[in-house]
């Protein structure tokens, strides 16, 4: 097959990761693929050199950018149809809002056979404007039936497209977001070089963040009940691995809160580091306010990690609350301090949870699964359309 994946942007993050995963195991499997993409910057780092390793034609759309631009986006969707005439896929897979809309619109019109779009996430949700949620809705409503299939990378994600009237069931499915597994369950034992590295002494609790610090990622929510959390277990260290444009803020109010020394930033790591720092953490804390499938959660579980996380879209499919890790109510900082406190007075149960969840993991998100089944509905669709 010829597939065209269509992405807004090339940045470290789990809509890319999937993409990229997406990518190399169809080049491996021998179909002929092109990964176009929009202008890459800012401070969340760029997975271009995973991208092109993985063997594939890659193309940058100049116009391809994540805010809404009338004129700009015109000359995206030409960009697009041009791209689309010149490649002549029998799939166009787009990837996130922006070039979901545009990709989908554009491959429509051209009467590519198979056109599918992948829902990481939702751009519209409680935390923005009335009038910009009404705008992102009206804009899915257009582009559901410009698509035959649409790829949840959750089941939430599908009940949340429903409850917002875009399309019917029978036009979702899902498929959930693969990941190398490898890293996460087969690394080195190098958990004490690591801490030994970070400056975190032997008998230190290390509670770990995995996220970009930006706006909705809660770690405010953490810093709220970090003198409690301090007072009761002063061996009590946070491991912040990511970057992003809130850093400066953050590291201000730790600097406020007398609590800057209780925090380690890494900054922007290389994905494969991750891994790593995961390893050398005793809890995992991923209080977003909003996500697709985020894959920080299984990854932690993956690693023998035992999980905290707000009941935020598809996080409860990987953190079973009870079982595999605990979940707080989005928002509820007191829930959430409260499960971090759990976790860290009940060591043996949370070993027994993060077993229980890398079990899980593993059969779930490999991301080889996650390639198969797309190519089964790539055919399933061809085949449809034949």
């Amino acid at each position: 097959m010829k597939v065209l994946h269509l992405i807004t942007r090339l940045i470290l993050g789990g809509a890319q990761e999937n993409t990229v995963l997406s990518v190399r195991g169809q080049v491996e499997a021998g179909h002929d693929v092109t990964l176009a993409f929009g202008p890459i910057y800012g401070p969340e780092g760029s997975l271009l050199d995973q991208a092109r390793a993985t063997g594939a034609r890659l193309v940058e759309l100049p116009a391809m950018r994540r805010a809404v631009h009338p004129w700009r986006d015109w000359v995206c969707q030409r960009q697009c149809r041009r791209l689309i005439r010149e490649v002549q896929p029998d799939v166009v897979h787009t990837h996130s809002s922006k070039a979901g809309v545009v990709g989908r619109k554009a491959a429509w019109a051209l009467g590519v056979p198979a056109v599918v779009h992948t829902l990481h996430g939702l751009a519209y949700h409680p935390y923005q404007a009335g009038w910009k949620n009404r705008l992102y809705i009206a804009a899915e409503k257009r582009a559901v039936d410009r698509c035959h299939k649409i790829v949840c990378v959750a089941d939430a994600m599908t009940r949340q497209a429903l409850d917002a009237g875009i399309g019917t069931a029978e036009k979702y499915t899902t498929v959930y977001s693969g990941m190398e597994v490898e890293p996460y369950t087969q690394g080195p034992d190098d958990r004490a070089a690591t801490r030994a590295e970070l400056g975190i002494a032997e008998g230190d609790l290390v509670v770990g963040t995995v996220a970009r610090l930006a706006e909705l990622k809660g770690h405010d929510d953490i810093m709220d009940g970090l003198p409690q959390l301090v007072a009761a277990h002063p061996e009590l260290k946070l491991l912040w691995v990511g970057d992003g444009w809130w850093r400066a803020r953050h590291e201000k109010r730790l600097a406020a809160m007398g609590m800057r020394d209780r925090v380690i930033m890494t900054g922007l790591v290389p994905p494969e580091r991750v891994a790593v720092l995961m390893r050398a953490m005793d809890v995992l804390v991923h209080p977003s306010y909003r996500e697709g499938l985020p894959r920080t959660v299984p990854q932690a579980l993956l690693s023998g990690v035992p999980v905290v996380a707000y009941d935020c879209d598809g996080a409860g499919e990987a953190c079973i609350d009870g079982e595999t890790g605990l979940l707080a109510a989005t928002g509820d900082i007191d829930a959430l301090r409260r499960a971090i406190a759990w976790m860290t007075d009940h060591p043996a149960e949370r070993r027994e949870m993060a077993e229980r969840g890398r079990e899980l993991c593993i059969e779930r998100f490999d991301w080889r699964q996650m390639v198969s089944q797309l190519e089964g509905v790539y055919r399933q669709v061809l085949r449809a359309s034949r």
